[in-house]
């Protein structure tokens, strides 16, 4: 059965390329969605102590929906030409062996700086936008959200990226993040759920560091 749907994959890949890679992210982080609704919820019971009828799990469909269409139509297809860009942009334009050190470095490199932290802040400024919230509440949100995720995220992708860039190949890269951002959109969707939790607070100095900084350069 796995290897039939195996086959089933690469043969859509194959002739529909960015259309297996929407789909396919759509799903995954419509899925992951409702993982961190489930994640918020048993945290809240759990901490709250509810035990009634009335704190039994639902999904909350619309928000599945909304997190669902980020994947359709952001991490999908820029998903999908930034792999390919980067790996022809490293290979023709600056001649780097594939899968040698300096080239894995420099992709893990480029994807922690630039697709990394446009993923999320697309993701926070999408989601506030998305459930009816005005720019200055959508600015506080990713003021709030941005920095704890960009440093917990920092933590792990690079490992995730280090193999991928080194041991898969290109065509399958996105797959293969694909399969992660189960994960990840079910954090990045638990890190937004989180509104003005406590932990949060850890990474306030360091906002208020740089906006003291920025009105010091005003």
């Amino acid at each position: 059965m796995m290897l039939r749907l195996w086959k089933w994959y690469q043969n859509c890949l194959a002739y529909h390329p960015v259309k297996t890679q929407v789909i396919s992210s759509g799903f995954l982080w419509g899925v992951g969605d409702i993982a961190a609704q489930y994640i918020t919820h048993s945290t809240a019971k759990r901490r709250l102590q509810i035990s009634d009828a009335d704190a039994d799990f639902k999904i909350n469909w619309k928000r599945v929906a909304i997190t669902s269409s980020f994947g359709f139509g952001f991490v999908g297809p820029v998903g999908h030409f930034w792999y390919e860009g980067l790996d022809k942009f490293l290979r023709l334009r600056l001649h780097q062996q594939p899968k040698s050190l300096r080239f894995v470095a420099t992709k893990v490199a480029l994807d922690g700086i630039i697709f990394g932290p446009l993923d999320l802040f697309v993701f926070f400024t999408y989601m506030g936008f998305s459930m009816g919230k005005n720019a200055q509440q959508v600015k506080e949100d990713v003021k709030r959200d941005f920095l704890p995720a960009l440093v917990l995220e920092g933590g792990i992708w690079p490992i995730v990226q280090v193999v991928n860039f080194r041991y898969v190949p290109v065509r399958y890269q996105l797959l293969y993040v694909n399969i992660f951002c189960l994960l990840d959109s079910a954090f990045l969707s638990w890190v937004e759920q989180q509104k003005d939790a406590a932990w949060k607070q850890w990474f306030t100095p360091f906002n208020s560091f740089k906006e003291r900084g920025g009105q010091g350069r005003l």
